[in-house]
């Protein structure tokens, strides 16, 4: 390769400018820029240096600034949002979307679908608000359902502030990360599923019990509803939207 050490050299740096750009795109440049090249010899350089597979981006995030993890001493004061991933007994994946209320840890709804791109996000949240209110704030992390424009701006229109954690470090959202672990220990892996009804049925069902029998250790060993009860706690805790 050394006779077209040129080449590669022009190649590299219109590459390193522009990793989006295709093979014409940078030809073209690359004769803009006074570069005198046969594309048949640019082409084949192209594709020994195997730029013409799909490359691979680092998706750029804003830089977040760290938030206090702090129990809110009540309810409605910060909600917190994840999304969890497993599959059926068939080999089909399915997603959860899982809200607690961070002043009592009561979960207030887990959504599950094949789906959830960002649009039944808001639509999750509007039936979560209808039942037990509007948060203060959402603590949540950088996924790009909830760093899309469409949720960014119904929470502004809203007046709902946004917490979002520092990339990678998901301990900054430790309240939902470790309801996440139980959830998985207790459901997730406990079943094989047949049906996203089956997972929806047992969620409800095992919902009910978390959030009303079942003794939470940073609670003082009680669960959440007697820590700190919710005056108008609505019936249900799983969700039902339509497809």
């Amino acid at each position: 390769m050394e006779r077209d050490r040129g080449v590669i050299e022009v190649l590299n740096e219109l590459v390193a400018r522009r990793p989006r750009w295709g093979f014409w795109k940078l030809y073209d440049r690359s004769r803009l820029d006074g570069h005198v090249i046969n594309h048949k010899r640019l082409h084949r350089v192209y594709c020994a240096l195997k730029l013409n597979l799909p490359r691979r981006t680092k998706r750029r995030l804003p830089t977040r600034l760290r938030q206090p993890l702090l129990a809110p001493l009540r309810l409605n004061e910060i909600w917190a949002l994840d999304f969890m991933a497993d599959t059926l007994y068939s080999g089909r994946a399915f997603r959860t979307f899982n809200v607690i209320d961070e002043g009592n840890r009561e979960v207030l709804g887990i959504e599950v679908a094949h789906s959830i791109p960002s649009l039944r996000v808001i639509r999750v949240m509007e039936q979560l608000i209808e039942l037990y209110g509007k948060p203060l704030a959402l603590r949540l992390d950088n996924g790009s359902e909830l760093t899309s424009i469409a949720f960014t701006e119904w929470c502004c229109e809203r007046g709902i502030e946004l917490r979002f954690i520092q990339p990678g470090k998901p301990d900054q959202n430790a309240y939902i990360e470790r309801f996440n672990k139980t959830y998985r220990d207790e459901v997730l892996d406990a079943y094989v599923f047949e049906s996203i009804d089956q997972v929806r049925a047992i969620t409800e069902d095992w919902l009910r019990e978390y959030n009303e029998e079942r003794p939470h250790d940073s609670l003082g060993r009680v669960p959440p509803l007697t820590f700190m009860p919710r005056r108008a706690s609505a019936g249900k805790s799983t969700l039902e939207l339509c497809p």
